[in-house]
């Protein structure tokens, strides 16, 4: 191996490591938490974090393999079945974020009517269509044998080993990219890109009445009078730091990796293997960033693992006090008669 594909390989590990940790964190918090439970954008989650867990657990190991032993890992069969379980994959979560950016939509837009028309059963309907949208795809490719090793990302993923099919493949790939990854991407800023209107909207006019309320108190402290300021301005950045995020952390992982396919397809440009891997990793890493960006770090995961670590460690605490009493009660001389 070069040293860039130990490099590669030495991401990857650390990738998939991450990517499991994290994502069992999130579901542990959904079992523990019942608030978390109940809430509709849970749904959404939780499908997002099995999607990751999958990917996790199947692809990267395999493109792993493939990085080490520059071949197909396994017989075609498994490589199939993993090539289709990765399209599927990816495309579901795309579509999970893209349901995640509607109901935030609908949430901070539509506030007092969102339980009527975010509930369970819209959740569940949306949750079936993602499934299906995600399944028809790699079902096609599956069926015209578009599915195998593909040595440029040393995965197994959507490919075509037949020039005759070469045009074909081009439409295929080109519809299916518009599908997931463009669509999926209008959805996420149209509706974050409203979100982020409404919450200027707010800022506005809580800094009106702040000011106000400033003028009037013409005896207050500078410092009270410099933090009512700064707070002001986190205010007005805590909104779109977030929505950056939202949509950054979506173009960053797999914005290269599309391009790249898409860039693929044309003949006349070469296209470098140690590219093609990093590309695919890239588009791994959005197994990993996902559980943080939109779980672990809000406030309601944070208590919620929070309150697991204080209960396990409770929990061992009173068990080794047990322990030292057994040990002290042991250790005493027996009661005279």
């Amino acid at each position: 191996m070069s040293i860039w594909e130990l490099l590669l390989a030495f991401l990857l590990v650390l990738l998939m490591l991450v990517a499991l940790l994290a994502n069992v964190l999130v579901l542990m918090c959904f079992l523990y938490s019942s608030d978390i439970r109940k809430q509709v954008p849970g749904l959404f989650i939780l499908n997002l974090t099995f999607c990751n867990l999958l990917m996790a657990a199947s692809s990267m190991p395999l493109t792993l393999a493939g990085i080490i032993y520059r071949s197909q890992p396994g017989g075609d069969q498994v490589c199939h079945a993993v090539g289709f379980l990765e399209t599927f994959l990816t495309t579901n979560s795309m579509l999970s974020m893209a349901a995640l950016s509607i109901d935030r939509w609908i949430a901070v837009v539509f506030p007092l009517s969102y339980h009527s028309k975010m509930r369970y059963r819209d959740a569940a309907l949306i949750l079936s269509y993602t499934w299906l949208h995600s399944a028809a795809f790699p079902i096609v490719a599956a069926s015209l044998s578009w599915v195998g090793f593909h040595h440029l990302y040393a995965s197994c993923t959507l490919y075509n080993k037949r020039p005759e099919d070469r045009t074909q493949f081009v439409i295929f790939t080109g519809v299916f990219h518009t599908l997931s990854f463009l669509l999926s991407l209008v959805v996420l800023c149209f509706t974050y890109l409203k979100v982020l209107k409404v919450a200027r909207f707010h800022c506005k006019r809580i800094d009106v009445i702040t000011m106000q309320t400033l003028v009037l108190l013409v005896d207050i402290h500078p410092s009270v009078r410099e933090r009512c300021l700064e707070e002001q301005r986190r205010r007005r950045q805590r909104a779109t730091k977030k929505i950056s995020t939202f949509i950054g952390t979506f173009i960053l992982c797999f914005a290269p990796y599309v391009i790249t396919r898409l860039v693929e397809l044309s003949s006349v440009v070469h296209i470098n293997s140690h590219w093609g891997i990093i590309s695919k990793c890239l588009a791994y890493s959005k197994a990993v960033s996902d559980p943080f960006v939109y779980s672990l770090l809000r406030h309601q995961y944070k208590k919620t693992w929070k309150d697991m670590v204080n209960r396990i460690l409770k929990r061992s605490s009173i068990n080794s006090s047990a322990l030292a009493g057994e040990a002290r009660a042991r250790s005493l001389p027996p009661p005279s008669e």
